[in-house]
């Protein structure tokens, strides 16, 4: 599990691509402080094994689901990356419960300066949009931000200063894409409750459904 606040800022030192895999090799510091063979560390909110390390760099294996679902793949060497080690028990949870497993990729819209915010807009599909709430909470690589405001395909967060210049978030040009996690609490709500995925019309939560539900009116 993860916190969604950034450690640090990493670089791509290499990637080699399998038939439907790759293994990437990221450079890094803080990480790598404590780190173990078979430590997870989140890689733009990806949870990734490290299966090998030195002083400044280790690399994790993507298999092919986590490819598929992911950003990743897009990534080059030299390009730039939100790193996070696994939250301990007795940490400060400063952001909100981040799992690293990825829902879906959106893509940067539009970028607006607010005083001292940049206002990002995401674009999203329907497996992330039906978890988005009005100050609910996103993972956007990793990175743990707060809903400003959405439409039926789109959201927009508010970074302030150090998150604009300390996460990928707000390095990344408009056009490019980002790796989405929705609030693992939603999803939970959304099983015990048995509602409809976003491809089927959504249910009216009226005092029947509650009542249908096990809720006491």
């Amino acid at each position: 599990m993860f916190t969604g606040l950034v450690e640090e800022l990493g670089k791509v030192k290499q990637i080699v691509r399998g038939a439907k895999s790759v293994r990437l090799s990221i450079f890094g510091s803080k990480v790598l402080e404590d780190v173990k063979t078979g430590d997870s560390i989140a890689v733009n909110g990806t949870c990734l094994t490290v299966v090998d390390f030195s002083r400044d760099w280790f690399t994790a294996d993507v298999m092919p689901e986590t490819v598929d679902r992911t950003a990743l793949s897009g990534l080059k060497a030299g390009d730039t990356v939100n790193l996070e080690r696994t939250l301990r028990v007795g940490d400060r949870l400063g952001g909100h419960i981040v799992s690293g497993h990825i829902d879906g990729v959106g893509t940067i819209l539009a970028k607006e300066q607010n005083d001292n915010a940049v206002i990002v807009r995401i674009g999203a599909g329907a497996e992330v949009m039906r978890y988005i709430i009005s100050k609910g909470s996103i993972a956007i690589d990793g990175t743990s931000l707060t809903v400003v405001d959405f439409g039926d395909n789109w959201f927009t967060v508010s970074l302030i200063p150090h998150t604009a210049s300390m996460t990928t978030v707000g390095l990344k040009a408009i056009g490019e894409p980002v790796n989405l996690e929705a609030d693992v609490i939603g999803k939970y709500v959304e099983k015990l409750l048995g509602l409809q995925p976003a491809t089927k019309p959504a249910e009216k939560i009226t005092l029947g459904f509650l009542e249908q539900h096990g809720f006491n009116i």
